[in-house]
């Protein structure tokens, strides 16, 4: 008898530290799920820009992300698309038709509407903008394929540089925080 208490015993110990390890487990998860997320920024959310199609071609407009508060920015006969937000939230870059027939170019516009400016003039195709984080340059591709390349400007659309140079296809730039 004396044994089977023993070994009630024991069951009972191992019971009362699976439950201790569970419970530390459940804290642990309670006090990591309220840390903040490391990939959120501080304050409010910002609005999420997109391509949207306004019946005839593309557009860039730009939503509360919880929904509502649609904003059409572009309104032309063209193309426009892959919207990229300025490091300060206040412009956005995007790849847009320059004219019915025309190349693809680089353009900015006030994330609020409004201010479009063409960064980028010349006789390619130019795609894909992405913001510096510190929102100096900017880096997109252009060319035809297959030899499409990297290049970067200024926000005002000067000092154009071409980051690579090869024989096959560059595509879409993206920069990285260091």
């Amino acid at each position: 008898m004396a044994k089977t208490c023993h070994s009630f015993g024991g069951l009972a110990a191992a019971a009362a530290a699976g439950v201790l390890v569970a419970v530390g487990m459940l804290l642990l998860t309670i006090v990591v799920m309220v840390e903040p997320a490391g990939a959120a920024f501080p304050g409010k959310p910002g609005k999420i820009a997109y391509r949207c199609y306004d019946g005839k071609d593309y557009e860039i407009c730009t939503i509360k992300p919880a929904g509502g508060g649609r904003l059409q920015l572009t309104n032309n006969d063209t193309d426009d698309f892959t919207p990229f937000y300025s490091p300060s939230g206040k412009m956005i870059i995007y790849s847009g038709q320059d004219g019915p027939k025309g190349d693809y170019e680089i353009y900015k516009i006030n994330a609020g509407g409004g201010g479009k400016v063409q960064l980028t003039d010349n006789a390619t195709d130019d795609y894909g903008p992405s913001y510096s984080p510190s929102g100096q340059r900017i880096a997109y591709y252009s060319g035809a394929e297959p030899t499409r390349e990297i290049y970067t400007i200024k926000p005002d659309g000067g000092g154009r540089v071409q980051v690579t140079n090869n024989t096959r296809d560059d595509l879409e730039p993206s920069w990285g925080s260091s």
